[in-house]
């Protein structure tokens, strides 16, 4: 028997309407995060943080990881080790 859409659709026909409909909503979705957090992001350029462990402990110093004493301790011991080389 013809019905109006053809000779109709059998539950498997529905099952895989619904999960390709899924699919491809969710390749949307997905492609739009992936390309919003790829051209959104904050890129940080190279060389941006502290290179040296004098600029380390400086940053340490500016955040209140470590007191004055503790910087002025830490620096003497570098250069202290420049002086004499590394272990």
């Amino acid at each position: 028997m013809m019905y109006w859409y053809g000779s109709g659709m059998s539950g498997w026909g529905y099952v895989l309407m619904t999960l390709s409909m899924v699919l491809f909503w969710g390749l949307v979705i997905t492609t739009a995060v992936v390309l919003g957090r790829r051209f959104l992001r904050e890129d940080r350029p190279l060389g941006s943080g502290p290179t040296t462990p004098e600029d380390v402990l400086a940053m340490r110093l500016a955040h209140g990881e470590i007191d004055e004493d503790e910087y002025e301790r830490l620096m003497a011991t570098l250069r202290a080790r420049e002086i004499t080389g590394p272990r």
